[in-house]
């Protein structure tokens, strides 16, 4: 027998024992958490993508080739730094505190953001810091002050203590509670794969606590980043948000793969792309139109004389609603005639338009001046399709000539909306307006760079870009058209949350700051949101 034979017989063997050892997905979870590691750098070194190394960890799938085998080893070196801890060791830490009560074992929930005093900022805009003592939120020690005086992390965005306190459970009868080692229960290492309570759990359960998981990663991501950023600048807030948005792009594409975790559909980050999607040189935009809107309505006009009161509202966060829409999520195929058009399938469609014969209303195709066929994206299809149904009847369907389209689902970014709307929603309730402006970078440069930018290279979807955008705008006309059915005037549509309306407008919509509500828009600190316009014509 050669050498290298003797080579392939010894490889077959180390496999075999490998796939002898193999934990159980409870023990590659635990061993990945002991060891520190996150689950794309796992993912990096065996060569898989990270949704994979999170289904071997839920136990979703076993690990195959051709990741199994550096996969295994990796476990088995971190099974021999991380061991399973003995039952005798158990025995000891059950012994020392027999009696403690289960819930005593629970971090101290939180206090909400009403119950918590405000960060104190100095005039010069700087946070208040002092003697560095427990925050009074989280008990991890701050410089950082409220403006009672107690230690309190700024905005209320504390870190979780890195060892928990152990609870105290006195007993006289054995020693102190504090001298036992807590050690964490942990399920033993079979030398086969066996069904755990991972495998024979339903699988919504299953997902169920792995995006309770992701969740609370992701939140710490966000609370971590800010933290981070506001200790490195000792407090001065206007320097941390700067270096906050900086890092806005690499830290929203962590998040975007931390919410992949309980994802149901792998995507394809850099797929081939049909020339009318590609820019002919970097000054100019590609071929496809998103309908942005440039509304005025004809019948008024600021120059006309005249006392119509006319509101300028603002959409709050346009961009971080319109995540919530119908993507591509492989490779674009091309279709002809009407056969790319279909519920599940989105893109981007070649069509000629019908006319838009309804003046006091902004065209659905936005400002668009050049008549004849135009590339157009999903979105906008889903809204011309919609109001030439029997519910709106205002245009005739458009006709579709060719399209370049794929499988889709429309929650495919609906975890990292959601993640990031909790997080807009938490800043906003503590008047944190650091993690706001954080938040606010990272979902716009998200989807700014997703196209083709040399600031991200971890994604090249110029098609979610363009659909993206899109939404944004049907959103709005779907603003503009509620307040038209209650008899308000529009008056202009602009961009993705300007919308201008008579009469009033607090009937129609809530006032706030939430994503579903509507705001006054103030161009400058001396405007009200308000001014006056009138009849040119009727």
């Amino acid at each position: 027998m050669s050498d290298g034979q003797l080579d392939d017989v010894e490889a077959l063997l180390e496999e075999a024992r490998l796939m002898a050892w193999m934990p159980a997905p409870a023990e590659r979870l635990r061993l990945r958490e002991a060891a520190g590691l996150s689950r794309a750098q796992v993912a990096a070194a065996v060569g898989v993508g990270r949704q994979t190394v999170a289904n071997w960890e839920s136990g979703e799938t076993d690990p195959q080739p051709p990741g199994r085998g550096k996969y295994l080893k990796l476990l088995k070196g971190l099974a021999e730094i991380h061991p399973v801890p003995s039952p005798e060791a158990a025995e000891v830490a059950e012994v020392a505190a027999p009696h403690a009560p289960v819930a005593s074992a629970a971090p101290r929930p939180l206090p909400s953001a009403a119950e918590l005093p405000p960060t104190a900022f100095r005039p010069d805009g700087l946070v208040v810091q002092g003697e560095p003592e427990p925050c009074i939120r989280c008990g991890v020690v701050t410089p950082f002050k409220a403006t009672d005086g107690r230690s309190l992390h700024p905005g209320g965005m504390c870190q979780p203590p890195t060892t928990p306190p152990a609870p105290a459970a006195p007993h006289a009868a054995g020693p102190p509670a504090a001298a036992a080692p807590v050690v964490p229960p942990a399920p033993a290492v079979p030398a086969r794969p066996s069904p755990t309570p991972a495998r024979v759990s339903s699988r919504p359960q299953r997902r169920a606590q792995s995006s309770a998981r992701a969740q609370a990663e992701t939140h710490s991501l966000i609370a971590g980043a800010v933290h981070e950023e506001l200790e490195r600048a000792e407090g001065d807030a206007d320097a941390g948000l700067q270096a906050l948005v900086k890092r806005a792009i690499p830290d929203v594409m962590r998040l975007f793969e931390e919410t992949r975790a309980t994802a149901r559909y792998q995507y394809t980050a850099y797929p081939s792309l049909p020339d009318i999607l590609h820019k002919p040189s970097k000054r100019e935009p590609d071929l496809i139109w998103e309908a942005r809107p440039n509304f005025h309505h004809p019948h008024y006009s600021l120059k006309a004389p005249g006392d119509v009161r006319v509101t300028a509202l603002d959409a709050n966060a346009a961009y971080l609603s319109a995540l919530k829409c119908w993507l591509p999520i492989g490779k674009l195929e091309h279709h002809t005639g009407d056969d790319g058009v279909d519920a599940k399938r989105a893109g981007v469609h070649l069509i000629t338009p019908a006319p838009w014969q309804h003046p006091q209303l902004p065209d659905p195709l936005g400002d668009r001046e050049e008549p004849g066929a135009l590339w157009i994206t999903d979105a906008t299809l889903r809204l011309l399709l919609r109001l030439s149904g029997p519910k709106y009847g205002l245009i005739e369907a458009p006709t579709v000539h060719e399209s370049w389209t794929s499988g889709a689902t429309e929650n495919f970014l609906d975890a990292l909306r959601k993640v990031l709307a909790a997080a807009r929603e938490d800043a906003l309730a503590q008047d944190d307006w650091i993690t706001e402006g954080y938040v606010k970078a990272m979902y716009s440069k998200f989807i700014s760079t997703m196209g083709e930018s040399i600031h991200n290279r971890e994604i090249q979807r110029p098609d979610w870009m363009h659909i993206i955008h899109s939404q944004a705008y049907a959103n709005l006309w779907g603003k503009a058209y509620k307040a038209h059915q209650a008899g308000l005037e529009v008056i202009a549509m602009m961009g993705t949350d300007e919308l201008h309306v008579t009469g009033d407008w607090r009937q129609v919509f809530t006032e706030g700051r939430g994503l579903t509500q509507m705001k006054i828009k103030h161009s400058d600190a001396k405007s009200s949101g308000e001014y006056t316009v009138g009849q040119v014509m009727r």
